[in-house]
């Protein structure tokens, strides 16, 4: 299943508003649920801007998942959400590896990622160790849900040459 990459645009405001609240997502912390909010951080910039980028993951013409990045600082945040109804297809590790492959390449001064997932997430788990990442943390009830309860977060991280090793082993 082909996936295609597109950045989202202002007159995407209802779309996301609609992906976002449609839906619950299990393993996100603090989802707004006002599609006016959602649509009016659209227009005023919060999902892309000089520090924040945010894609549209497209499979046969619809929109089945996002990813937001936050590059403030020198450890960009990653927000990757698929709908449910796409989930379990591999589409997490194909979009994990092209965000990987997408920050390092454009940001050459990028030494290491890491992406924080919650411990009982195991397709985003499976997903980072597929595209060369390596757990490194483990942080006892610092995920807080919704509901108030607290999970354990686990720490993934790829540094540079790791990836360069590994896209140059990569068969032509």
């Amino acid at each position: 299943m082909p996936i295609a990459y597109r950045r989202l645009v202002k007159a995407d405001a209802d779309l996301l508003a609609e992906f976002i609240t449609s839906e619950p997502w299990p393993f996100h912390s603090g989802t707004a649920t006002d599609p006016g909010k959602i649509r009016r951080k659209v227009r005023r910039g919060h999902y892309n801007n000089r520090q924040i980028r945010t894609f549209w993951m497209v499979v046969d013409g619809a929109e089945v998942g996002l990813i937001r990045m936050e590059l403030i600082d020198e450890m960009p945040r990653i927000d990757l959400r698929i709908r449910a109804t796409h989930r379990g297809h591999g589409l997490g590790t194909e979009a994990q590896r092209w965000l990987t492959d997408y920050l390092f390449a454009e940001l050459p001064e990028l030494h290491r990622l890491e992406g924080p997932t919650r411990h009982d997430n195991h397709a985003m788990r499976r997903a980072f160790v597929a595209c060369g990442y390596t757990q490194e943390a483990h942080f006892r009830e610092a995920w807080p849900a919704p509901d108030g309860t607290l999970h354990d977060t686990v720490v993934y991280t790829i540094l540079r040459r790791e990836w360069t090793a590994a896209r140059r082993a990569e068969p032509a």
